[in-house]
């Protein structure tokens, strides 16, 4: 699901990120109760993951939040409960009076104000509710898209004579659909609002998921076992494996490196076979040489908008 802001609040999260972070916690909380409400459960709780973004289609400032969540909540004796879908139509109502009152309760907007934006005919909040995924790849895509970079490199080109950057919107339609055109000064002033600070949390887990639930669960011998069509039961908690067997589970670097870039570096990109690693270069020089020696015979020595464009031998 998605959850929007209108124009007006946006700003507010403009020089101060850790805002952010309460907006996440906002959401879950909004989340929670609406469950909680729907099941007639107050100590059930869904599991929600909430990634931050800060950008719209054209790299402009548009807080908003995706997030995943499990279609239905965990009572704490780790039994589950199936959620019937909620309607969007009262989840954006409950998130427009939670974001309301957290502004005036930190001062930021006077009661008056939020009492004039509850009579807005077209709220500008907004809850988007998409379908129910149910692979999981489909769960991988999903959170692959929620924690994208702003722009696309694909949708960058720049003209250096003009010193203007053009932005390929990736709307169809609407008013930020097409080519956009925007001098390289502006856009790197857009790229720089979406910068996160240091140590930054994008990424949240709430309920369910929440770090302090998860250790209250373990330290009960509490595993959460079940599905959607078939009740869940409470499991035993398995022991812990053994040192060989934690570290088989640990994702290989190969893997990581296909999932998050969509590159195979263990297959040869000229015959299709397996590759082997035969050595690290770690030394700046030597890379540079080595560079610079593929880009004189015309090869490609590197992927993407850069290739071939390594640096002249010294």
């Amino acid at each position: 699901m998605v959850l929007t802001l209108p124009k007006r609040l946006r700003a507010y999260f403009l020089h101060d990120r850790r805002r952010l972070g309460l907006l996440s916690r906002v959401a879950a909380r909004t989340l929670r109760d609406c469950v909680q409400a729907a099941l007639g459960e107050p100590d059930a709780v869904p599991g929600v993951i909430a990634c931050v973004q800060t950008f719209g289609s054209l790299a402009h400032l548009h807080p908003h939040l995706h997030l995943l969540m499990t279609d239905g909540a965990f009572r704490r004796d780790g039994s589950f409960m199936a959620l019937p879908p909620p309607d969007p139509r009262v989840l954006e109502e409950a998130w427009r009076r939670a974001v309301l009152a957290w502004f005036v309760r930190q001062g930021w907007l006077e009661e008056d104000d939020a009492v004039a934006m509850l009579t807005w005919p077209h709220s500008g909040f907004g809850a988007y509710l998409g379908p129910r995924i149910e692979d999981r790849e489909g769960v991988l895509r999903v959170a692959r898209y929620s924690a994208r970079a702003p722009v696309a490199e694909s949708r960058l080109r720049y003209h250096a004579e003009r010193a203007e950057v053009e932005l390929v919107s990736d709307r169809n339609q609407g008013p930020y659909a097409g080519v956009h055109r925007l001098s390289a000064l502006e856009f790197l002033a857009r790229w720089l609002d979406h910068v996160p600070e240091r140590y930054e949390v994008r990424v949240r887990y709430s309920g369910a998921y929440a770090t302090r639930r998860r250790v209250w669960w373990h330290r009960r011998g509490v595993t959460l076992v079940g599905a959607r069509d078939a009740p869940p039961v409470l499991a035993e908690r398995e022991p812990e494996p053994a040192w060989p067997a934690l570290r088989a589970r640990r994702r290989r670097w190969a893997e990581l490196l296909r999932r998050v870039f969509a590159v195979e570096v263990e297959v040869c990109p000229r015959c299709g076979g397996a590759a082997r690693i035969l050595g690290f270069i770690t030394e700046p020089a030597v890379i540079t040489r080595i560079l610079a020696h593929l880009a004189h015979h015309g090869l490609d020595a590197r992927a993407g908008p850069w290739a071939g464009a390594a640096a002249a031998p010294g």
